[in-house]
């Protein structure tokens, strides 16, 4: 009834003349799913939703985190003490980033045991493991923002790894640091890629993804 309401509005036909809702809505809805598909088969919109919360819990802290050597570890705690359910906000944005990275595997898992890499969907499958890369870097980047001393270290193991690289190893090490050491140059680039950098390169490679997955469908059954 109330559908039936706004469907025949002068403000729905409105719309309706110059972006043509009806067609779009009924292209969503009545895209064929085929009678093999499972409940593994929703990995990666589980993956999706862990972003969505990831997104929503990420930007709430932004308003308290101040992302200084200084300042850092104090602003954490005072989110999880003093804003009003701080801790939670946290806590949901800490453990949905596990889940996301666990889903994230288990769909690459499924992806790969059901073929759903092959012709026609290769560049499906090239934009689902950069996606992989990214949701990786996500959280080696946020795994320092507290700046504690489990993530001073990590970002100190991590950043040196490329110091192995002959020749370019040193200038990657320092690029990744902001410097020759581990300090408020890493934070600030490990903040800039957390919370801006890597948002957009996700959001790119996930409308490039879903965009061929709605173009292909689902891959079928081996």
């Amino acid at each position: 009834m109330f559908s039936k309401q706004i469907t025949d509005s002068k403000v729905y036909d409105w719309f309706e003349e110059r972006l043509e809702i009806q067609a779009l809505s009924d292209d969503i809805t009545s895209k064929y799913v085929p009678p093999h598909v499972n409940i593994f088969y929703c990995l990666g919109g589980i993956t999706l939703t862990c972003f969505i919360i990831q997104f929503a819990t990420g930007f709430a802290m932004t308003f308290y985190y101040k992302p200084t050597v200084a300042e850092a570890f104090s602003s954490v705690q005072y989110i999880m003490t003093e804003v009003s359910f701080g801790w939670l906000i946290r806590s949901v944005h800490r453990w949905s980033a596990s889940m996301m990275v666990l889903m994230m595997i288990l769909h690459v898992f499924r992806v790969y045991l059901t073929g759903g890499f092959k012709k026609p969907r290769e560049l499906t499958w090239v934009t689902g493991v950069v996606l992989a890369v990214i949701t990786v870097s996500f959280g080696v980047t946020g795994y320092s923002l507290p700046w504690d001393q489990v993530g001073y270290w990590a970002v100190k193991i991590v950043s040196g790894v490329p110091e192995a690289i002959p020749v370019v190893g040193s200038l990657i090490v320092e690029l990744l640091r902001g410097g020759t050491s581990v300090g408020q140059g890493t934070l600030s680039r490990y903040y800039s890629l957390h919370t801006f950098v890597l948002p957009w390169f996700i959001a790119v490679f996930m409308l490039l993804h879903f965009l061929m997955i709605r173009k292909q469908g689902i891959s079928g059954p081996l």
